[in-house]
């Protein structure tokens, strides 16, 4: 009996490096394109398991609308001539406003894309521009017409919140904004500063001054707010959707559904097996093998629990029982008494689950857990 999993598609090309991204991206390296799309399909074939059927496919970045169209197209075709999909499969595509072209999505349709995701990240100019993004709001708007021109209707907006200089005010004002574009599902996400980025060597010098704790807090409650008012409901600390269009993709990698990934630094998840490929452009074209990590039982039983406390339900008792022949009780009984005792946690129908108190303080609790 065929197993339904994920496919994840990295490509690694950026126009420009933004600020806060530690991802595994490359700006400039475009003459580098076609090698990669050649050794992308020839990981794919190697990747073939007859086994498996793909219920979800995500190609991320980095940005794969700056591909050229008949690279994508050649991808797209590969991922069909060796997986077999299921009819309903929710197929992504991350996007860059600015990027976006008519040719681009006329492929992406005709490849069996139907969800699309666009890096909006903020209406300011002066925020985008902080950011290291390419592109305008009027971009990010256009972009949205283009898409529904050729026939995408589910579409995803990233927003993101606690930046250097933004206010309550901004948020508010890229919100209407947004809502005002109707997307299916908008990602809000509060800034990381990560290692070795941009945006962490400005902070630490002083340069920009991030928004204090309270700050973040109501811009992250006026997301909550604006957006239940809008008919988008929360399914993940950071991801709203209207009825019918949560991210499957997500999801099931929040459930510990089993995936592969293909390209440089893609990841993989595949019978209690974590692999990655090689971070660098270059020791994934010269075909470095990945790295392979064994998950043990009390790591898978953990990972559960991380992932699953993301989602706004919670963890299902029944599937992880069924997942790790174990009860959270059994696990987790005593180290679970004082968050709930608390009201950070929560029991209901079967599910447990992190209150709105829980979630500002969701580290902690796991930090105990573990």
């Amino acid at each position: 009996m065929s197993k339904e999993i994920g496919l994840y598609i990295h490509i690694p090309f950026c126009r420009q490096k933004c600020a806060y991204c530690d991802f595994a991206s490359f700006a400039g390296q475009e003459s580098k394109m076609a090698d990669y799309v050649k050794c992308l399909i020839r990981e794919i074939r190697q990747k073939n398991r007859k086994d498996v059927r793909i219920a979800t496919l995500y190609i991320g970045g980095g940005t794969p609308s700056l591909l050229p169209p008949s690279l994508m197209e050649q991808i797209l075709r590969a991922a069909r001539e060796y997986f077999d999909f299921l009819p309903d499969a929710e197929c992504s595509c991350e996007c860059n406003p600015g990027t976006l072209t008519e040719a681009f999505l006329a492929v992406l349709r005709d490849g069996g894309v139907n969800r699309l995701s666009l890096g909006a990240q903020a209406s300011q100019p002066h925020l985008l521009s902080l950011l290291g993004r390419i592109h305008t709001w009027g971009q990010v708007e256009d972009s949205v017409q283009l898409a529904r021109q050729y026939g995408f209707h589910n579409l995803n907006l990233d927003l993101m919140l606690g930046l250097p200089t933004q206010t309550l005010a901004h948020v508010e004002e890229t919100l209407q904004r947004a809502l005002a574009l109707s997307p299916t599902h908008l990602s809000c996400y509060g800034l990381i500063v990560e290692e070795g980025t941009r945006m962490q060597m400005m902070v630490d010098s002083g340069k920009w001054a991030l928004p204090d704790e309270d700050t973040e807090r109501a811009m992250y409650e006026c997301c909550r707010k604006t957006l239940a008012d809008h008919g988008l409901i929360q399914y993940e600390i950071s991801n709203f959707a209207k009825p019918g269009f949560a991210c499957r993709h997500n999801l099931d990698c929040w459930k510990r559904k089993e995936y592969i990934g293909v390209g440089s630094s893609a990841c993989g998840f595949l019978e209690d097996v974590r692999y990655q490929n090689p971070l660098l452009l270059e020791d994934y074209l010269a075909g470095k093998p990945a790295e392979e990590t064994f998950i043990s039982s009390q790591d898978a039983r953990f990972e559960s629990v991380m992932l699953g406390l993301r989602m706004t339900e919670g963890i299902k008792e029944a599937d992880f029982f069924a997942m790790h022949g174990v009860t959270l009780e059994n696990v987790y009984g005593e180290k679970l008494k004082k968050p709930l005792q608390e009201g950070l946690l929560c029991r209901e129908n079967g599910f447990l689950r992190l209150t709105r108190r829980g979630m500002d303080v969701q580290n902690r609790i796991l930090v105990e857990l573990l």
